[in-house]
């Protein structure tokens, strides 16, 4: 008993320094930003206590679920996407290939560059005059495409004329967020490549060959024994990319705009919202009550997927 207590003991002392940073940067500022969103606290530092208001204004505010639309379209868009091009990459990655290690490195990359450069880099490759993308395009005589001023929705563009009578919410991602969109998948992919890598060669390589020693082909293969055992790995990849799609902000306040999150708002999405209240509006308490609504969302949603997934997991 003195044992099993002394070696609970143990393993607790080794997690209180990543409890106490968790604590830190993680606990203590929610806790921190529900006090504040119970304040109407200005800039001079003025404040005056109003409960729930803040949460009531928000849930009134058009502006409010026109960004968390937009925010709906681009983890819509970028989350299966990215799902869909990591695991293919990662399962080519996987073969035997020359220069595998070269394309690894490719692939991460842009995870290790800083989000900051790469949406300065992207906002020159989508410069509607200067940019690489319409040069390239404009030899294919589709040029002049401008890709980040574009407030015109994607299925409202697809459907030509008869999409202009579409209702603002069923227009789509504008043009200028799904470019967004694409740059935030080119830079994310490479970590969940890694991810995916990794549980993919944590699959005993007998399983392949009894496989297709029973004469099984490359689908049935992948649909019986590769999806099933990387369940795992692919619920985590899901659940993180569905937080980091609801936490976009950096590529928004750099590559659109003036004024950021335009054109037209299309771009706004919430995470921007609680920074343009907080820090240009200067309205602390509103800003907090915006990022506490986000972070019930997000948890919401990670909760969802627990139960309803969670189940088809394969942890054998």
């Amino acid at each position: 008993m003195k044992r099993r207590l002394k070696e609970t003991l143990s393993g607790y002392l080794y997690l209180l320094p990543a409890l106490l940073v968790l604590a830190a940067f993680r606990l203590l500022p929610i806790i921190l930003s529900v006090r504040v969103s119970l304040y109407d606290w200005g800039m001079a530092g003025a404040r005056e206590f109003v409960g729930l208001g803040n949460y009531i204004a928000v849930l009134h505010d058009p502006m409010f679920w026109h960004s968390l639309l937009n925010t709906g379209w681009y983890t819509v868009f970028s989350v299966p996407l990215q799902l869909f091009l990591s695991l293919f990459i990662a399962v080519l990655l996987n073969q035997k290939i020359r220069a595998l290690g070269f394309y690894r490195t490719i692939y991460y990359l842009p995870v290790v560059t800083s989000i900051v450069a790469v949406s300065i880099v992207w906002k020159w490759i989508l410069h509607p005059d200067r940019g690489l993308l319409n040069y390239i395009l404009s030899w294919f005589g589709a040029g002049g495409l401008r890709w980040l001023q574009d407030p015109r929705g994607l299925f409202q563009l697809i459907l030509g004329s008869a999409g202009n009578k579409l209702p603002l919410v069923l227009r789509g991602p504008s043009i200028a967020l799904v470019s967004l969109i694409i740059m935030g998948v080119w830079k994310g992919l490479g970590y969940n490549i890694i991810i995916f890598l990794a549980g993919l060669q944590n699959i005993p390589k007998t399983y392949y060959e009894a496989a297709r020693i029973d004469g099984a082909g490359r689908f049935r293969i992948f649909r019986n024994i590769t999806w099933p055992l990387i369940s795992p790995t692919t619920y985590y990849v899901l659940i993180m990319s569905l937080i980091i799609a609801f936490e976009a902000f950096a590529q928004v306040w750099i590559m659109t705009g003036p004024p950021a999150g335009g054109p037209l708002s299309t771009t706004k999405v919430v995470m921007y919202y609680f920074y343009e209240n907080s820090f240009e509006l200067w309205r602390l308490g509103y800003g907090a009550s915006i990022a506490f609504f986000a972070f019930l969302i997000i948890l919401g949603l990670t909760i969802i997927q627990r139960f309803v997934l969670e189940k088809k997991v394969y942890y054998g």
